[in-house]
């Protein structure tokens, strides 16, 4: 059997490296997945002693055979027949120069998340497809044209950092809750990227996503179901990760320079503290809420805003800051049906975690909000 993780770990280096060589970036992809089918037919038999080199030169032949010519026969097909030497582009991770080229300026933030999943993180279509819940013809449509969209553009000309922590950041939640685990890698990634730049809020966002993988082992149930927040088993925790995490958070504040991931980790930072869901600094957490609207408008932060000064000042105070949300804001029936039950008042509660469910675009969340409209309305006849 063929090993899949390991295939979506080399391809972006592979990638790379013909991108270096002269290949136009949709050409290198497409080529680079000819050479992952080979490998399926190969490897299983007859596994290379170096399978990234292995791809690269598959990979590189099926470019010049797919763009031969009397030209590129002269500058290219000696380095065609050879398996490569390794030599430092060889062994060079250009895995983040990758992310910077699939982060672009030219492409939208949905492009280029999508091309990032599949050129970075090695998903197939098909499944970039199911975690945006359009048709797979759609999504392939969508990458194609990212793909033409960056073909032009050299392998040194980068994206814009702030792009770049965007698409990073969408990776590591697609990650957290998709089929498959792209968590690990955004981390990686991202340290990688903090490591290359003095900047505080790459910083930020790396401290946020250590502070919420640190929760993970904690968010599910062994039947697979969603744990709250608040009714997790912080024992389960990583604390290793935690203190990594705060480190990283208090270096960067200590700037002064604040962004929207900083106050974002620093929420995160304020829930790892504490020693059990009673013991969290509701009225500090809106106050960081408070930043991070200024910073960023958006509703989605006015939505949590919200459901935090129910918990620091009661639920009346949360549903008259709820009140001025647009109902079309994503989990707002979610969050107003926490704050009714948390009133007292169970039957709209219960209605209200049903609407919850069917506007649900997550299985696990859709079950775990089916539930909660089940055990109030349960309550409720009892």
């Amino acid at each position: 059997m063929i090993d899949e993780a390991l295939l979506r770990e080399l391809t972006p280096a592979v990638i790379g490296v013909l991108v270096r060589r002269g290949a136009d970036f949709a050409t290198a992809e497409d080529a680079v997945q000819e050479a992952h089918v080979q490998a399926a037919l190969t490897w299983p038999h007859d596994r290379p002693d170096d399978p990234k080199a292995w791809l690269i030169t598959v990979a590189w032949r099926r470019f010049v055979d797919a763009h031969r010519s009397e030209v590129a026969r002269r500058e290219r097909e000696g380095r065609a027949e050879a398996q490569p030497a390794p030599g430092p582009t060889e062994a060079a991770d250009d895995t983040l120069h990758l992310l910077f080229l699939c982060a672009h300026p030219l492409l939208t933030p949905t492009s280029a998340v999508a091309l990032t999943l599949r050129a970075v993180g090695g998903l197939t279509t098909r499944q970039i497809a199911e975690a945006y819940l359009v048709p797979e013809a759609t999504m392939a449509q969508r990458i194609s044209r990212a793909k033409r969209t960056v073909s032009g553009v050299r392998f040194t000309d980068v994206g814009d950092p702030a792009t770049v922590r965007r698409v990073l950041y969408l990776v590591f939640n697609e990650g957290y809750t998709g089929d498959v685990d792209l968590a690990a890698e955004a981390i990686r990634l991202t340290r990688q990227l903090a490591s290359t730049t003095d900047d505080e809020e790459t910083a930020g966002l790396l401290a946020l996503m250590l502070l919420h993988h640190a929760r993970r082992p904690a968010r599910a149930r062994p039947d697979g179901s969603l744990v709250p927040l608040g009714e997790q088993d912080r024992s389960l925790w990583d604390t290793d990760l935690i203190i990594d995490g705060i480190g990283l958070l208090r270096t960067a504040l200590a700037r002064d320079r604040l962004g929207e991931f900083q106050a974002q980790a620093a929420i995160a930072a304020l829930h790892a503290d504490a020693q059990s869901a009673e013991e969290t600094d509701w009225v500090q957490i809106v106050e960081w809420y408070d930043e991070l609207y200024l910073l960023t408008d958006s509703p989605i932060v006015a939505l949590n805003r919200a459901v935090a000064v129910g918990e620091a000042h009661g639920a009346a105070a949360g549903l008259a800051a709820l009140a001025a949300i647009d109902p079309s804001v994503p989990r707002r029936s979610a969050a107003e049906a926490h704050l009714c039950e948390k009133a007292g008042d169970l039957r709209n509660a219960a209605a209200l975690y049903a609407q919850a469910a069917h506007e649900a675009t997550n299985l696990s969340e859709r079950e775990h909000l089916t539930r909660q409209s089940a055990r109030l309305g349960d309550a409720g006849r009892g």
